[in-house]
C-alpha cells in the first residue's frame, strides 16, 4: 500500500526503494562496469560526466552549449569535462565554420578508438544484464525506458499546465 506525502503525492511503501533509486542503481551499474573495463583497456581514466558526453557527441562536432542541453548540465559542467577529455586527448576543438565565436568539440583518432571500444562494452553489458534478469525482462525494460515520457512534471510531482 503506498502511503500519501504532504508534498510530494506517493511514496513507495516502508522499505521499498523509489523508481529513481532504482534507475539511478541501474546506471551506476553500467557506468561502474564500462569504466573498468575501459579502464582495463588501457583508456585514459575517464568521469561518468564525460562517459556522458561521449554519448550525446555529433560525430562531425557539437558546440560546449549543445553539449551542455542534451546532457541537462550548465555549460561550466560540460567545459570541465571537454577539458578533461582533450586533455587525455580523446577530443580536440576546431574552428565552427558557421560561427567565429563558437568552437566544435570533436573525438579525436584515439577518442573514436575509445567510443568504438565502450560501444562494444555497452552491447556486452546489455547481453550480460539479459542473462541475468532475462530476456523478456530485458526487451521489456527497455521498451519501457524507450516511451516518451513527456514533460517532466512541476512543482509537487504535479504535471505542467498546459497554455
Amino acid at each position: 500500500m503506498e502511503s500519501r506525502h504532504p508534498d510530494h503525492g506517493t511514496r513507495p511503501p516502508a522499505g521499498r526503494r523509489s523508481l529513481a533509486q532504482l534507475l539511478g542503481d541501474a546506471r551506476r551499474w553500467f557506468d561502474d562496469a564500462l569504466l573498468a573495463a575501459m579502464d582495463d583497456a588501457g583508456t585514459p581514466p575517464v568521469t561518468p560526466t564525460q562517459v556522458q558526453l561521449f554519448a550525446v557527441l555529433d560525430d562531425a562536432g557539437t558546440t560546449v552549449s549543445e553539449l551542455a542541453r542534451r546532457m541537462g548540465v550548465t555549460r561550466q559542467t560540460a567545459h570541465q569535462a571537454v577539458h578533461g577529455l582533450v586533455a587525455a586527448g580523446l577530443l580536440e576543438q576546431i574552428p565552427h565554420p558557421a560561427s567565429a565565436r563558437q568552437r566544435l568539440i570533436r573525438r579525436t583518432a584515439d577518442g573514436e578508438r575509445a567510443h568504438r571500444q565502450a560501444e562494444a562494452v555497452l552491447a556486452r553489458l546489455e547481453e550480460c544484464l539479459a542473462e541475468r534478469i532475462g530476456p523478456q525482462a530485458a526487451t521489456a525494460l527497455r521498451a519501457a525506458l524507450e516511451q516518451p515520457w513527456g514533460q517532466a512534471p512541476g512543482p509537487g510531482g504535479r504535471a505542467p499546465v498546459s497554455p
